[in-house]
């Protein structure tokens, strides 16, 4: 079968050849770059621990010496510490890192990997749409024509494969600006990042009280000060001025001493896809979405958009054609990120307006940094991952499901497994793989060896009804799930979501789950006949 083309070689394009790499599906990387990231200290990402994980999953190499995983986190308010956090394991730390090593990790693990061709040099500007496949076009000194099952357009803001497939791109231009630069120099709490909101000294210049510090290895600082609306130009002059002046308020020295690497003034857009696919043609990251005010920060949601579409793509190319598992991709991501530019948008007024309740009720400032920090630390509705439980892979309830802690639908916890070879690994190991995952939960297991209750008990009645699957399937076993009872069987998803939850070995509710989750949806019946088939 013909490979999948990615249109765009920033990290969300990379992550989505390696994601389709790694469930063995070739790809075609169109690159019109020669392949060079330009340093840009000032230019940083945040990524939540578990796209964190994701993308050093796909690069496979820690990112933890190239980023900085921050001690904790604090909000002030003029003087005073309003909300603080320390990271620990029931708090996980965000990645803080440069973008263009972030990019450079991708860039090094697509070289090694022999499914994924990158073509530099190489600008798009023709595509055709067939029904067996699709035809890119690509000029530049390697210009030639490339045919591929599927086309991705991971090529940004402008997008041009958006608007060769006419798709508009409705939303805010500048929700908000924000002057940044990237400097060395000794804060009080090296690895501790914080927002400082009416800071208690004079602002200089067009800026609106209000400051971002995020550390970085190395004693390196990216400082985001919000500006007002407007066009105000920030000049050179004022932004040292401003540094001085914020440095000296932190330290209480008359003139800090600091190294300033780069500078830059960053402008939020909020825009959103009308449509993040045409035939066989896909959008993901920015080219499908822009968001980030208050927080929030859109690469971890194009990182996503990368990890749901993957496993679609790589189960129609292994499999055959599965036009609603497809559809699923954009019902689900466009929701999700839609949902997070709703809560944005509603929020921004309130923090923005000044004055107002905030005057009048005690306590709306601290519950106003409260919500500036659900977004910086992925937490809420401006920046927790999003559930998928709406989705038309979610098949219907079933009397034999059981709750978890996990809704269905989120994102599954991190727990200890035993693996089909006896060792022990984090279940996001065996996530990006293609397979399902059935987890069954047994406690006691882990004292003993596979080999030893692997034939025991329940275990051979589930291993053929995983085996019956209408869909390749990994049987794993852990000694708990959190708010699972003994013998849960856990069904989820390639990418790491929850499918259901069920109070036992059910074979047919596994099947119906399983169907339900590729876009099928079979009468219960057939199900029953195929799972229990499979169990005798």
């Amino acid at each position: 079968m013909d490979p999948v083309i990615v249109v765009g070689a920033g990290p969300v394009g990379l992550a989505l050849a390696l994601a389709l790499a790694r469930q063995e599906v070739p790809s075609v990387v169109l690159d019109e770059t020669p392949g060079r990231d330009a340093p840009r200290a000032a230019r940083t990402v945040v990524l939540r621990e578990d796209t964190a994980a994701l993308v050093e999953r796909l690069a496979g190499v820690p990112l933890g010496s190239a980023g900085l995983r921050w001690s904790g986190w604090r909000s002030l308010r003029r003087k005073q510490v309003t909300n603080e956090v320390a990271f620990n394991d029931a708090e996980p730390a965000p990645l803080h890192i440069a973008q263009h090593v972030l990019t450079g990790a991708l860039r090094a693990a697509v070289a090694r990997e022999p499914l994924i061709e990158l073509a530099l040099d190489s600008r798009l500007d023709t595509i055709e749409q067939e029904p067996g496949g699709v035809t890119a076009h690509t000029r530049g000194p390697n210009g030639t024509w490339w045919r591929g099952s599927h086309l991705v357009g991971c090529d940004g803001p402008r997008s041009t494969v958006r608007k060769l497939q006419d798709i508009r791109f409705p939303g805010r231009t500048a929700v908000e600006r924000h002057a940044v630069a990237a400097l060395r120099t000794e804060l009080p709490r090296p690895e501790e990042a914080f927002l400082h909101r009416s800071p208690p000294w004079r602002t200089s210049g067009p800026f609106a009280g209000e400051i971002t510090a995020r550390p970085l290895p190395d004693g390196v600082w990216r400082l985001d000060w919000l500006l007002p609306p407007g066009k105000d130009l920030v000049t050179p002059e004022l932004l040292l001025a401003r540094i001085r002046e914020t440095l000296t308020g932190w330290t209480g020295e008359g003139a800090p001493a600091y190294e300033l690497l780069d500078t830059g003034v960053h402008t939020v857009h909020h825009r959103l896809a009308r449509r993040w696919r045409a035939g066989r043609v896909f959008l993901a990251g920015d080219a499908a979405h822009l968001l980030g005010a208050l927080g929030t920060h859109g690469l971890d949601e194009g990182l996503r958009d990368a990890d749901n579409l993957a496993w679609k793509l790589a189960t129609v190319h292994h499999h055959g054609p599965h036009e609603a598992l497809l559809d699923s991709y954009q019902t689900e991501r466009r929701a999700v990120v839609a949902a997070r530019l709703r809560a944005a948008d509603q929020v921004l007024p309130v923090l923005r307006g000044g004055g107002g309740l905030r005057s009048y009720v005690p306590g709306a400032g601290r519950q106003h940094d409260a919500l500036l920090m659900d977004g910086h630390l992925g937490h809420g509705a401006l920046g927790a991952p999003g559930s998928y439980a709406g989705s038309p892979l979610a098949p219907d309830p079933a009397d034999a499901e059981t709750p978890v802690d996990t809704p269905v639908g989120e994102a599954v916890a991190d727990v200890v497994v035993t693996a089909e070879d006896g060792t022990f690994v984090p279940l996001r190991e065996r996530l990006g793989r293609g397979a399902l995952l059935v987890v069954l939960v047994a406690p006691g297991t882990v004292v003993w060896e596979r080999r030893h209750w692997v034939s025991a008990g329940i275990m051979p009645r589930l291993a053929a009804a995983v085996a019956a699957l209408p869909h390749p399937a990994e049987l794993l076993v852990a000694e708990s799930y959190p708010g699972a009872a003994p013998h849960t069987v856990l069904l989820v998803r390639p990418d790491g979501h929850l499918v259901t939850a069920l109070g036992g070995v059910h074979p047919a509710a596994l099947y119906t789950a399983a169907e339900a989750v590729l876009g099928g949806g079979t009468a219960t019946a057939r199900a029953e006949e195929h799972a229990e088939a499979g169990a005798r």
